[in-house]
């Protein structure tokens, strides 16, 4: 298995000259609070203005990690639709990610779209951006605080339903003993899918915490704990890359072990194909990446609020089986789940 590389934080500049970052050139885009009722070219709504609508989506994702490349991906596709300046920035550092948003902030985008795997460290920034009349939604982590973090709408999975349709899940399969991998200690949705999986399974649960950046370590300790206790029959996982690490730690450990995992990637979906894995739960990514930064535009140029402000639009969860993952193969294939 390749060890992912640490991720690197990304140099404190003005976001639209970092390298990393995505630039979508807009044309004939509707401004906030236009007063021209007419529509463009495309039939969208408002007014033109110049230079088009900026939005800055910063994540905690690390570097090379294909869910969060699907994210980017989605929100890309939404900006080519509607004229977006769209600049992808991640840091998967509470404090980096924060100091991209003020930076955002300070830039005087017209919206904001950001991840909360750690609410607290995103308060500050998000306070200033209200402070300036920037609209921010959430996305992909946060469901339970992206209202008391002031943001305007929040698009993702409950990862406590979704952990507890997994525990509901591993009932049926009739295992005893689920060893949840959890690679971002703190992390608030990683938390939450496994406390989800404890609250309706039926056998034992425990969490094993490890180091993301560290593949080949992730892979040591797995096979280490299943060769301490051989009553661990699932191994389940919080990404798709993990769950494949998990096959091979598995192997290595000679154990009877099966995996599942939430999120998904096209190896993983040809992993269930094969029979591999047992089953991943997909939040779409892509999804959530499209969906949040329509949300801004639509908001911007036509005043809309997904969910009206006080309800999260939820993108999961969805299992992909054996039975069914053929009929996903081919999207995620070409990178959109």
């Amino acid at each position: 298995m390749i060890t992912r590389p640490p991720s690197r934080r990304l140099p404190r500049r003005r976001p639209a000259a970092l390298a990393a970052a995505v630039a979508l050139l807009a044309t004939g885009c509707s401004a906030f609070g236009a007063t021209d009722d007419s529509s463009d070219s495309d039939g969208r709504p408002g007014g033109s203005r110049a230079g088009g609508i900026k939005v800055t989506m910063v994540t905690h994702g690390s570097e090379g990690d294909a869910f969060w490349d699907r994210v980017k991906r989605g929100a890309e596709a939404a900006a080519a639709k509607d004229g977006i300046e769209l600049t992808y920035l991640s840091d998967p550092d509470p404090a980096g990610q924060a100091d991209l948003v003020r930076e955002a902030v300070r830039d005087g985008v017209d919206g904001i779209a950001l991840t909360l795997a750690r609410p607290a460290a995103m308060r500050g920034p998000v306070n200033e951006a209200r402070a300036a009349d920037i609209p921010v939604v959430g996305l992909n982590s946060g469901i339970d605080a992206w209202k008391s973090a002031g943001l305007l709408e929040y698009f993702g999975q409950d990862e406590s339903v979704a952990g507890r349709a997994v525990g509901d899940k591993l009932d049926e399969l009739k295992a005893k003993h689920a060893l949840c991998v959890v690679h971002e200690r703190g992390n608030v949705a990683l938390e939450a899918r496994c406390a989800g999986v404890k609250k309706t399974f039926g056998g034992t649960t425990e969490n094993l915490y490890v180091d993301g950046t560290d593949m080949r370590a992730v892979s040591g300790i797995i096979t280490a704990r299943l060769r301490q206790d051989p009553t661990i029959d699932e191994v389940i996982t919080n990404g798709a890359d993990f769950a494949l690490t998990a096959v091979d730690a598995v192997a290595e450990a000679d154990s009877g072990a099966d995996v599942a995992t939430f999120d998904l990637n096209n190896d993983l979906v040809d992993a269930v194909r094969g029979g591999n894995v047992q089953f991943a739960v997909d939040q779409q990514p892509y999804l959530q990446g499209y969906l949040a930064v329509d949300a801004l535009w639509l908001y911007r140029t036509n005043g809309n609020i997904s969910g009206g402000g006080v309800a999260p639009v939820l993108t999961g969860p969805a299992f992909v089986t054996k039975a069914n993952a053929a009929s996903v193969a081919g999207f995620a294939a070409d990178g959109t789940r």
